[in-house]
């Protein structure tokens, strides 16, 4: 029996939740800028993209990628209607944190409090977890993210009425949903093909 290889650990990663931007490398080779078809550059969906490791990485697989990126899209900036772009944010921070994801939790909570102005909150968030007291309507919105991020069945009627109680409409509380379960989805899948890097 030969003992497994295991990797070390990047030198100087980060161990705590932050608001700060910090980088991520992945565990497999992501694409060369040079071995793009037109098929994997048109499910980018954003030239930007090109510079990510993630995304080069996910493009080895073109369709499930321009489905995941428009998907992340419409629920993040199709707020025309439903839940405001900072709530939509705060519940893929909650999704996040509860996971154990620092990467996203740092992208996602710098967006919340972006839009939010409510920087304060959102750090507390990251530094004292998912029972953090932020207000009834925040509140309600992570326990109901935590719950659907833990797994579907622990969410229920209760978190649905709670969420109504605290004013959210119906199409604000499918908005909570859909942030929540993408980034329980996203999370998973970056926790399981890399590691958050140190700030630049």
């Amino acid at each position: 029996m030969t003992d497994k290889i295991i990797e070390p650990p990047v030198v100087g990663a980060p161990n705590v939740f932050t608001q700060d931007n910090i980088g991520w490398t992945p565990w497999l080779e992501p694409l060369k800028e040079a071995e793009l078809t037109p098929r994997h550059r048109e499910a980018l969906v954003d030239a930007a993209r090109l510079r990510s490791d993630y995304f080069m990485l996910l493009a080895r697989d073109p369709d499930i990628l321009e489905a995941r990126t428009l998907t992340d899209k419409d629920i993040f900036y199709n707020t025309a209607d439903g839940l405001p772009r900072a709530e939509r944010e705060l519940a893929a921070t909650a999704a996040s944190r509860f996971n154990g994801c620092i990467f996203c939790a740092s992208v996602h909570s710098r967006f919340a409090s972006h839009h939010s102005k409510r920087t304060e909150d959102v750090q507390r968030l990251l530094d004292e977890g998912v029972t953090a007291d932020l207000g009834e309507r925040w509140n309600a919105i992570v326990a109901a993210s935590v719950a659907l991020t833990a797994t579907p069945s622990f969410f229920g009627q209760e978190h649905v009425a709670r969420l109504k109680s605290a004013g959210l409409t119906e199409y604000e509380i499918s908005d909570v949903i859909h942030g929540a379960a993408f980034f329980n989805w996203a999370n998973r899948l970056m926790l399981s093909i890399g590691e958050p890097l140190p700030a630049a």
